[in-house]
């Protein structure tokens, strides 16, 4: 698999090396034809818990938000939103239980607007 746009890349900043690097993001319409890991464009940056969880929800057009362990790259989980999540998630504690909040807008490069936010309960 070939990214035809976008990766997302975590850098070793110790050792000066790029520690992992994977599509990121796809188009519904080429996933429908059978290829995946293209990547696609992404607005929005990522946060990163204190278990080692990478939240990012920055694609324009499969409108998700993914959780990656930060030391591998491996998905952990994704969930789909209303509208791409152009914005950097947020991050919040309730009584001790963490959740993550990110802002629903699109309207990038063709896609759809939203002006929706979602929140999501992190497992304790």
């Amino acid at each position: 698999m070939v990214s035809l746009w976008g990766t997302l890349n975590a850098i070793d900043l110790n050792a000066g090396t790029i520690r992992w690097s994977i599509p990121f993001g796809e188009y519904p319409a080429l996933t429908a034809m059978g290829q995946t890991g293209t990547g696609t464009d992404s607005y929005g940056g990522p946060i990163v818990t204190q278990n080692g969880l990478l939240i990012i929800a920055a694609t324009t057009y499969d409108d998700r938000i993914r959780a990656f362990d930060k030391l591998t790259g491996d998905l952990l989980w994704e969930a789909a939103l209303p509208a791409a999540g152009h914005a950097t998630p947020s991050t919040y504690m309730v009584d001790g239980k963490q959740y993550i909040v990110i802002a629903c807008g699109g309207g990038k490069n063709g896609a759809p607007s939203g002006g929706t936010y979602v929140a999501f309960a992190l497992p304790d």
